[in-house]
Order: structure tokens, then sequence, then C-alpha cells
């Protein structure tokens, strides 16, 4: 049996939608606002003669220098070697940094036998790191993809430990209380527990990802976005440097933005203040 709603219910209800449809667009667009109002307004002050754009060109030509290496074949072929070396180098890291963060978390012999070395090495610079990976692991892609997952480790491993040790006790006495299994309690306390911490670790992992490609690239590579950035410096195009940084980070956050939208369907749950329909 079906229950018609009256004509004015109904066009409440579509009206009550409309609003939400139309946030649901907007919020993207207002993102938008602030770099599109700058490449306006430089686009604006180099045509209007206030700067000559030779050390920062204006937005066409940095766009018009995309759409010339497009035309080439090369931002293919830059792209697809960067996008390799991330997404290789951020599963080893997350692997690595979810197996010991938990093993950390959750047993506390081996967070007080693995943590101090953890947080020494986390102290490295960086930089410290190539001439040894070079050293061990020659200048190709296996010392490039082992630099960025040293780069995703350590900020999952710290996410997934903290989470583990943040969880509430109350909420595994619950669990002790049913008579949880070590499996059972993982699945149906830890996990819901620590996922939320998990999916901005892993946000932070990939945006240091990102961040240890371009040091990766300047390890000897003929090809990447990190590769187009020292091309155009020892070339003298700034137009080039701005055209890899624009793809840097659009590439960025694009893969920012798949990691939310993957993990949105199992945060559904959380009755957050920053949720669809809260107080932001």
């Amino acid at each position: 049996m079906t229950v018609e709603l009256p004509a004015l219910e109904r066009a409440d209800l579509v009206e009550s939608h409309t609003p939400n449809r139309l946030r649901r667009y907007a919020r993207p667009a207002l993102g938008l606002l602030l770099p599109v109002g700058i490449a306006l307004v430089w686009e604006l002050v180099v045509w209007l003669g206030l700067s000559n754009g030779r050390l920062v060109p204006p937005p066409t030509k940095i766009f018009a220098t995309i759409m010339e290496l497009a035309r080439s074949g090369e931002l293919a072929r830059h792209i697809t070697a960067t996008l390799t070396r991330v997404v290789l180098g951020f599963g080893l890291g997350v692997i690595a940094g979810t197996v010991l963060g938990a093993v950390s978390g959750y047993w506390g012999v081996a967070r007080r036998l693995l943590d101090p070395t953890v947080q020494a090495l986390r102290a490295i610079p960086s930089i410290a790191w190539v001439p040894l990976f070079i050293l061990w692991l020659g200048i190709f892609e296996t010392s490039k993809i082992a630099l960025i997952a040293v780069g995703v480790f350590f900020p999952v491993y710290l996410g997934v430990m903290g989470a583990i040790l943040s969880v509430d006790r109350k909420i595994v006495e619950v669990g002790r209380t049913f008579r949880l299994s070590g499996p059972a309690m993982i699945r149906r306390i830890l996990l819901p527990a620590v996922l939320p911490a998990y999916v901005v670790s892993l946000r932070v992992g990939l945006g240091l990802g990102w961040m240890f490609v371009v040091a990766a690239e300047f390890m000897g590579a003929s090809e990447g976005l990190g590769y187009l950035l020292i091309d155009g410096q020892q070339l003298g195009k700034p137009a080039q440097i701005l055209a890899a940084i624009v793809i840097f980070a659009i590439l960025g956050k694009t893969t920012d933005w798949l990691i939310e939208i993957a993990s949105a369907p199992l945060l559904r749950w959380q009755d957050a203040f920053s949720r669809p329909g809260g107080g932001a």
C-alpha cells in the first residue's frame, strides 16, 4: 500500500532538498575562490604593466606552458612517472606504518621496544636519507620509492599508535564485559574508534609523500615533475617551474580528495560537528 503525499507537502519536501543539493556543489566552488581570485589579480597586474611577469609569469603563460607540454607528450610521461613513485612509496609506507603502529599501540612491550628508535629516526631530516639510499639502492627507482615510503611511514605510524592509545577505556571495558575475543575486540571496538584518526594520518602521510617525491626526483631522475622543476631552474624557465608546481598542487589535492571520498562511507556513523547537516 502506498501513501500519497499532498501536493503542498511534496513541494515542501523538494524545496528542503534543493538547498542541500546546492550546498553540495557550492562547497567545492568556494574552495576555488581564493586561488582563482589570486590568479585573476596577478593576470590583471601583468596586463596593466605594473609587473613585467618575467620571474612570476601570469596564469595565461603558465597555462600555455602546460598545454605545450601536453601536446608534446612530455606532461603525460612526467605525471605518470611521479604518480607511480608516489603510489608505490605511499603503499609501502602505509603498510609498514599501519603494522608497526598497531603493534606498538596494542602491545606495551613492543611500544617500549620500538617507539624510542622510531622517534629518533623521525627526527632525521629527509634529505639526510638521500646519500644513504643512493649508496644502498642506487640512483634508480628503488631508492626514490624508499625515500617516499620513509616520508609516509612516520605520520601513519604515529596516527595509528596514538589513536589506539587514546581509545576510551570505558569502551574497552564494555567489550570485556560482553566477553569479546581479541579479534572481536579489534573489529568491533578498536577499529571503529581508530578509523577517524587513521584516515587523517593517511592524508598527512600522502601530503608528505608528495613532498618527498620532489627530493626523490632530485636523485638523478630523467623524468617526473621534480625533473621539470630542476630543468626549469637550470634553463631559466620560471613558467615551467610554476607549471610543475601547479600540477603538483592539482595531483596532491585530487589524491587527497580520493582518500576522503573512499573513507566517507566508513565514517558515516560519526555524529561530528563538521559533518554535513551539522554546525559547519
